[in-house]
């Protein structure tokens, strides 16, 4: 499926951005293509800007790092429960306190590539068994609709984000 295939009503307009960022991309090629880009561009971040941050109340780039890892779990977790028809509203997640309770200074460059590969193989493997009615299948997230299409989509959109915010504002120089 291409993300030019996605309908406003399939996700609520604050992801409209995280999908934009990518242009008119097929959900497979752009996950397969992140599983291959990202872990190098985590590699290239230097041990010494891994727990920095820009300014007082910043996240730090291991804290911005794992709230990918995080952030692909729940939405992992959502695309099942829709895929499988759950009709259940799921609620959202406080991703601040999620980033407060995630230990991220204690975690290691090597320890979130690790993670982030395993996390992605595992949406990959997911999405690859979803069929285009799968795909199409919308449950509510957060007071919303949101389809499993979407949340593919959103997943590779939200981790390029915070790849450029990691880019603009922790790694210059």
């Amino acid at each position: 499926m291409k993300s030019s295939q996605l309908k406003k009503k399939d996700f609520n307009p604050y992801y409209a951005n995280y999908i934009a960022t990518l242009g008119d991309v097929e959900l497979m090629e752009m996950l397969k293509k992140q599983l291959k880009n990202f872990p190098s561009f985590i590699s290239s971040i230097p041990k010494d800007k891994f727990h920095y941050s820009y300014a007082e109340g910043k996240w730090t780039v291991a804290q911005v790092l794992v709230h990918i890892l995080d952030t692909e779990r729940v939405f992992q977790y959502r695309a099942l429960r829709f895929a499988r028809n759950d009709k259940t509203p799921l609620p959202g997640f406080d991703q601040d306190l999620f980033v407060a309770e995630s230990k991220a200074e204690n975690w290691s460059r090597e320890e979130v590539l690790e993670n982030y590969k395993i996390i992605r193989k595992s949406t990959i493997a997911l999405f690859e068994k979803f069929s285009d009615e799968d795909l199409n299948k919308v449950g509510i997230a957060s007071n919303s609709p949101m389809s499993v299409a979407a949340l593919g989509f959103i997943c590779c959109g939200h981790q390029r984000h915070h790849r450029n915010i990691l880019r603009e504002r922790y790694l210059k120089d």
